[in-house]
């Protein structure tokens, strides 16, 4: 896909769904040099991170995450997951973040020239093919290389491009380290 210097950039991130394909690719995401590969390809408007989040946990994991993408550049949008029991009496977690991706694509499409999302959910096919009809270019930002595919065949054909997250390790990845103490810092 071709990226113009002139052209306005915005970045829909479902965090939920980037996180598990980058999981199944065993690659850690850099998101400062995600922020920044793309900031020079065009004239980037805004980056958004979508996830939602569990409100009665004292401590969440992505709780950091969600701080240090607030405080480098990002526009974080959560809700509250919710929480029910399935049929067979299991405790689960639901936090769809799908129409609020939708909504700030559809509310953007007059400010920008090309969107890229980070999504391999087809559900997101209909919402692109509306902001194509505004003269919107749409780059799906995925992989078709795991087994099954995290790309849904719709949101691929719909896509103006995709470009397969698995060959943006050395651009976007960062190296696997193991906890560290920061007691040996001090």
């Amino acid at each position: 896909m071709a990226f113009y210097p002139d052209e306005r950039l915005a970045i829909f991130i479902d965090g939920a769904n980037l996180y598990s394909t980058a999981k199944t690719l065993d690659y850690d995401i850099d998101y400062n040099k995600l922020l920044k590969l793309f900031q020079e390809k065009g004239r980037l408007i805004t980056a958004k991170y979508y996830t939602a989040l569990l409100e009665n946990d004292d401590y969440s994991p992505i709780r950091p995450l969600m701080d240090f993408l607030d405080y480098n550049g990002y526009h974080v949008v959560t809700k509250p997951a919710k929480t029910y029991t399935d049929r067979d009496g299991r405790n689960r977690i639901k936090g769809n973040m799908d129409m609020e991706i939708a909504v700030d694509m559809i509310d953007l499409a007059p400010h920008v020239d090309h969107m890229l999302l980070f999504s391999g959910d087809s559900d997101f096919q209909a919402v692109v093919a509306a902001v194509q009809k505004q003269g919107v270019r749409v780059t799906v930002i995925s992989t078709m290389t795991s087994r099954p595919s995290m790309l849904g065949d719709e949101l691929r054909r719909q896509a103006n491009a995709v470009i397969e997250l698995s060959d943006m390790g050395k651009l976007i990845g960062r190296p696997k380290r193991e906890y560290e103490s920061y007691e040996d810092d001090e």
